[in-house]
């Protein structure tokens, strides 16, 4: 009984919420500018939470492709992540990225330095089973003149929860690219006033790219660590397709000797 009253006193909220939305909309071509900043702001506050609510949903009920599972964790495997850019749609699927940096969705950014702005980046739909991922991200390079371009991948608080130097960090991709380019992984460990940036060139041939960098000679400081994020950097990308169609980040501590 206190289910079903809890029900319909939520369900008239809501419709109150709706109607008065609904009267907002209608009146604020008539609002002056301090009132229609202070809704401007409140309707983007909302439209975050919105947004969350609708691509964790998206990424759930969607049917992925065969095999869009996470892949076989190596043993002793204690955090496995697949970001959400290649889990569910994003809000805003596509950008040309003029500017120094362009940000896709949460805790996703493209970065580059060439100054003709012939650079774009859009979310797509896998659909082969072994691109495994539902979703990835494509960029489009044309003309490039600058000196570097990297997607920066902002890891979870998960990630660093119990993070040691005796971790091995895992980067897991599927790739295409219309020509070879040389790309590196960078992990990138900010512990007080320090930062620990150890590097992993990936495989220049095959769909299937693999970084692993080991702590042990990162000289962390375990107690220290406030953030982690993952840079995938790409040398000479002119005219070049890539299609990036699945990144999965783990770690596992090292086996003690």
């Amino acid at each position: 009984m206190a289910g079903w009253i809890a029900r319909r006193i939520e369900g008239w909220h809501q419709r109150r919420t709706e109607a008065r939305w609904a009267r907002l909309a209608e009146a604020a071509p008539d609002l002056d500018s301090v009132e229609l900043r202070a809704l401007r702001n409140e309707a983007r506050a909302m439209r975050r939470q919105l947004d969350r609510v609708i691509q964790v949903s998206e990424a759930r009920l969607a049917v992925p492709p065969l095999g869009a599972g996470l892949p076989q964790m190596p043993l002793g495997t204690d955090w496995s992540w697949r970001p959400d850019a290649w889990r569910g749609p994003l809000s805003d699927s596509g950008a040309v990225a003029a500017g120094a940096r362009t940000a896709l969705g949460e805790g996703v950014a493209l970065y580059h330095d060439c100054p003709l702005g012939e650079v774009a980046v859009r979310q797509v739909r896998n659909q082969a089973p072994e691109d495994r991922a539902p979703f990835g991200l494509v960029v489009d390079v044309f003309g490039f003149r600058g000196s570097f371009l990297s997607l920066a991948l902002n890891l979870p608080e998960a990630a660093i929860a119990g993070l040691r130097s005796r971790h091995l960090v895992r980067a897991e991709l599927v790739m295409d690219c219309d020509r070879p380019v040389k790309a590196f992984a960078r992990l990138n460990v900010k512990h007080g006033p320090n930062l620990a940036q150890p590097v992993s060139a990936l495989p220049e041939a095959g769909r299937d790219r693999l970084a692993e960098f080991d702590l042990a000679y990162a000289d962390l400081n375990d107690r220290r660590i406030e953030r982690a994020w993952l840079d995938l950097i790409f040398n000479d990308p002119a005219m070049t397709r890539i299609a990036i169609r699945d990144v999965v980040v783990s770690r596992r501590p090292r086996a003690e000797l």
